[in-house]
């Protein structure tokens, strides 16, 4: 039995779901960006593996959107989701490839070659980092984060975001010279 296509019967909108769906798309207009950047970094700089991830993330939320409302900071929920979206393609990739970035920030003075070195070099050992010290470096430093709300948004212990991070941060600054260091102490 074929209904006719005059036959069909509009169905009344639950208004609870346009609620849903108009908050979910709101959190994404609101952090869309800081999202992006995340995986931008946590990717080694892979724009479209950064946009997958949170793409993927986002798909995958969004049937559940009214449980993430019902967290106590949704954006740290969205976050870890990322976060575990990123380490899972890690860990079923078995080749990894990370495309070098190419965008250059424009301060405001100084060296733009040796700045632009310098850069390079930093992203180039935050790559090489294990994924973990990467995260949690991203997290600190890139994302503002506390070392406890690292630890939440990674599912782990504060004692071990902090860990992470100075294993990540003591590996990056092995390798670079006294000069790069500046006052600190090498």
């Amino acid at each position: 039995m074929q209904a006719a296509a005059d036959d069909t019967v509009p169905v009344p909108a639950d208004s609870s779901v346009v609620v849903a769906m108009e908050d979910f798309e709101d959190f994404v207009r609101a952090h869309l960006p800081s999202l992006l950047r995340t995986a931008f970094l946590l990717t080694g700089g892979d724009g479209p593996a950064a946009e997958d991830a949170v793409q993927e993330t986002l798909t995958r939320l969004y049937p559940r959107w009214a449980r993430v409302q019902q967290a106590d900071y949704p954006l740290a929920y969205v976050r870890r989701s990322l976060i575990n979206t990123y380490l899972n393609s890690v860990r079923s990739t078995s080749a990894r490839e990370f495309v070098a970035l190419d965008s250059v920030d424009r301060g405001a003075g100084g060296d733009m070659t040796q700045a632009v070195g310098d850069r390079d070099q930093i992203r180039r050992l935050i790559r090489q980092l294990p994924e973990r010290q990467r995260v949690a470096l991203v997290l600190r430093y890139f994302d503002d984060l506390t070392d406890r709300e690292v630890a939440r948004a990674m599912g782990c212990r504060p004692g071990t975001a902090r860990s992470l991070i100075s294993r990540g941060l003591s590996a990056v600054r092995a390798t670079l010279s006294p000069s790069q260091l500046g006052d600190r102490d090498a």
